[in-house]
């Protein structure tokens, strides 16, 4: 029996459908059994999501209508989508009061990671694949893990079990799409310390894993930037900064090209790459000649 590879979505601001990653899934999916030789891709692959979102959806909607119906604003669309982006950003940050939505939202990430321990196994790779806030929340998470354990709220810490899984010990490979995390790195003295990715303990589990961080950037998304140039310390983590064109001729060439990562052939490339080759590494003797 092979050893399956773990993937975790996250999507980025705003409110998606709780289905926001079943075309991608689909799309990679495709690519992938194009080159593996698997009778069944579910067998060594398990998807999960975490619908972040729906923690501030409620109270998104009331504000939006509430400022909808004080005053006529112009660009209704694209301004619903900046204050549901900067409301997402503003209630996500940790506070110094109980139940923050910090511990709610990483709670959420936790079970997801839970779920594919169930499905995958206590040892298996991890790939988390995120978008916009979402890249933050995600590095937010396997940083506490990593190296600021008392930041954990007391509700994930619950949620969070004694396994390689659920202690980061597997994080394999990490993708950003349309990634905002370079302004988030403001909030830190010389702009922070990024995740190490893999985690240092995949030397032991999985020596001849190498592992990589993939960040996908559009020019014309203003809240996407590559993260190389952030300081040397992002420089030597992530593996890879990729410039893409996002989108189709409407989106393409404007900051809509934010929402349109997820169909973008060369990020499903090399997302489909990385998790082959990750998955090869692991199950040589299921790889059919």
């Amino acid at each position: 029996m092979s050893q399956k590879i773990a993937v975790l979505f996250l999507h980025g601001a705003g409110t998606p459908d709780e289905d926001f990653a079943d075309d991608l899934i689909e799309r990679i999916s495709q690519n992938v059994a194009k080159k593996l030789s698997v009778k069944n891709l579910k067998d060594h692959f398990v998807f999960e999501t975490v619908f972040w979102s729906s923690i501030f959806e409620p109270e998104q909607a009331e504000l939006w209508d509430r400022l909808q119906t004080s005053a006529e604003l112009d660009f209704p669309r694209t301004r619903r989508f900046v204050l549901e982006f900067l409301a997402d950003a503003v209630a996500y940050q940790p506070t110094m009061l109980g139940n923050q939505n910090y511990d709610r939202v990483h709670t959420l990430v936790a079970e997801a990671i839970q779920r594919l321990r169930k499905k995958a196994g206590e040892e298996a790779p991890l790939c988390v694949i995120s978008h916009s806030l979402g890249t933050v929340i995600a590095s937010n998470y396997f940083y506490d893990l990593q190296f600021k354990r008392e930041n954990i709220g007391a509700i994930t810490k619950y949620q969070t079990h004694n396994n390689p899984i659920e202690q980061c010990h597997t994080l394999t490979l990490f993708y950003t799409l349309g990634s905002p995390m370079a302004m988030w790195s403001l909030r830190y003295i010389d702009f922070g310390s990024p995740i190490n990715v893999p985690s240092p303990a995949m030397a032991m589990l999985y020596p001849e894993i190498e592992g990589e961080w993939l960040n996908f950037y559009d020019k014309d998304d203003v809240l996407a930037f590559p993260l190389k140039g952030i300081n040397e310390s992002y420089d030597q983590a992530v593996t890879e900064d990729i410039a893409v064109n996002a989108g189709g001729l409407l989106t393409s060439w404007n900051p809509l090209s934010h929402l349109k990562y997820e169909s973008d052939k060369e990020v499903i490339k090399r997302i489909s790459k990385g998790l082959i080759n990750t998955w090869k590494k692991i199950n040589n003797s299921f790889i059919e000649s």
